[in-house]
């Protein structure tokens, strides 16, 4: 389900270690049981109650075009790669169907493939894994917005921007303030938010876009996704940056979520921070968001299991999967 951007503008002006987060209680602790040597890389990271339901998002930021495996001669080498993605979230969707597959922006930009086809290649990969929801970032600007309109007539997955006005703009069709995706009856909102591009691209790259405040905007979305449209989950795909310590001038998901309540998860970009697990920021309420950023160049998946149980998340996991991972080969 979606809601047009236009009614949306207008109304809303106002592997490292398994970590288990029981929403109960807001503690944090490790799970042995859960360890990634001691599980597969598909294997379910929480045990499912009787009247919960397992919900699964696994995510992607600042692929950066690279569709093969990283050559021999980076730190990384061997990491990644689109096969071993697709294989990887073949075997997790077939052990828990209810899974969501999110991408945190910078799809573009970093190899041949996109010099050479523009973002056609990139975008026809992520469809073929099954890539469900994405956000963009100031990178896939790169080539124009409509040359990024081009490209996306090879996605058939979701955009989501809600900070970013693109009406009367090439894009306008495709990109959405949010969308909402129901998994097993767990209604899950999901939306996206993106940096200021002045002063990271050119100006003619994002003509007739308009910057819009992520506070004001995030506030906006999630409460309507909580209210009108009933989301048990509220899933935010940031191409922001994760600052934990930040200087003058630099506000990412952590900043953003000091300012708004009711995002359960971030999926995280721009910043190339690679976490070993993810971490935890304090909304205005008390309670937790989840964030997790993992790096760059699909070397990583991040992946968060959920517990929901009716209207409420009962429990949270999360583990970084090595897409380098012999059993993936």
């Amino acid at each position: 389900m979606t809601f047009s951007r236009r009614k949306f503008l207008t109304g809303a002006t106002v592997g490292g270690a398994s970590l288990a987060l029981d929403a109960n209680t807001n503690s944090l602790a490790a799970n042995p049981a859960l360890s990634v040597f001691a599980s597969p890389l598909h294997a379910p990271l929480l045990d499912v109650k009787r009247g919960e339901k397992l919900i699964t998002i696994l995510h992607t930021n600042d692929v950066h075009s690279q569709i093969d495996p990283l050559p021999a001669n980076d730190k990384n080498a061997g990491k990644g790669g689109v096969a071993r993605r697709a294989t990887l979230v073949k075997r997790i969707r077939a052990e828990n169907p209810n899974t969501l597959l999110v991408d945190a922006g910078d799809a573009f930009q970093g190899t041949p493939y996109f010099n050479l086809y523009r973002g056609e290649v990139e975008y026809k990969a992520m469809s073929a894994i099954g890539y469900d929801t994405v956000t963009l970032g100031n990178h896939d600007f790169d080539n124009g917005i409509d040359a990024l309109a081009s490209a996306m007539k090879f996605a058939n997955f979701d955009f989501v921007s809600t900070n970013y006005d693109v009406r009367g703009t090439s894009i306008e069709q495709r990109v959405k303030p949010y969308v909402v995706r129901e998994l097993s009856g767990v209604r899950v909102g999901l939306f996206g938010l993106g940096i200021n591009l002045a002063g990271l691209n050119a100006p003619e790259t994002f003509k007739g876009l308009k910057y819009l405040d992520p506070v004001r905007m995030a506030r906006g979305v999630v409460k309507l996704l909580r209210e009108r449209e009933n989301c048990a989950m509220v899933i935010c795909m940031s191409h922001m940056g994760y600052y934990p310590e930040p200087k003058p001038g630099e506000f990412g998901d952590t900043q953003l979520v000091a300012q708004v309540d009711g995002i359960d998860f971030i999926a995280s970009g721009h910043t190339h921070t690679f976490m070993e697990r993810p971490v935890f920021a304090r909304q205005p309420s008390g309670k937790d968001t989840v964030i997790f950023q993992v790096g760059k160049s699909g070397i990583y998946v991040g992946r968060v299991d959920f517990t929901v149980r009716g209207q409420r998340v009962t429990a949270h996991a999360g583990r970084l999967l090595d897409l380098r991972h012999d059993t993936l080969v």
